[in-house]
């Protein structure tokens, strides 16, 4: 069965710059790795479940924050573990310093019979398109190039 999640690329004009959005995985594994492990913040949604709604309740969840406006529908792209992505692009602005994620358990350190919790997302960044090329995912750059394309169409 195919996997499926749900995200926002909320984007930020910055005098000439276009800023995106991005947060950085919470845990072990992630926490000393940062070219190529950037994501949109987004999470598996349900069959039958709306994935707007789910990629709005994901990113509150992994974040803290809440968000409204236009959301354009982007092509899904499908991540090099096969996951595919369905994501919407939206204005916005927060502070990232005050991202606040769910957790999650697991057992660490590897056999030890010990669970930890940790955030789901550790921290987050506004990036210039051109720089969250190399931060992203590389199954997400696509998403990015979207971005692009939509900002071009509809100038501010």
């Amino acid at each position: 069965m195919l996997r499926t999640s749900a995200g926002l690329l909320v984007y930020r004009r910055r005098h000439e710059t276009v800023e995106v959005f991005l947060v950085h995985p919470g845990g072990p594994y992630w926490q000393n790795k940062d070219l190529g492990a950037w994501s949109i913040p987004k999470g598996e949604y349900a069959p039958g479940e709306d994935p707007l709604e789910a990629a709005k309740r994901e990113f509150h969840e992994e974040t803290g924050f809440t968000i409204d406006g236009t959301f354009h529908e982007l092509q899904p792209v499908k991540q090099a573990g096969g996951k595919m992505v369905h994501a919407w692009a939206v204005e916005g602005d927060f502070d990232a310093t005050h991202v606040h994620s769910n957790t999650f358990a697991m057992e660490w350190p590897p056999r030890s019979g010990k669970s930890q919790q940790f955030p789901e997302v550790d921290r987050a960044e506004w990036f210039a398109l051109s720089e969250a090329k190399g931060k992203i995912l590389s199954g997400q750059v696509p998403l990015l190039l979207q971005l692009e394309k939509l900002i071009a169409a509809r100038p501010s």
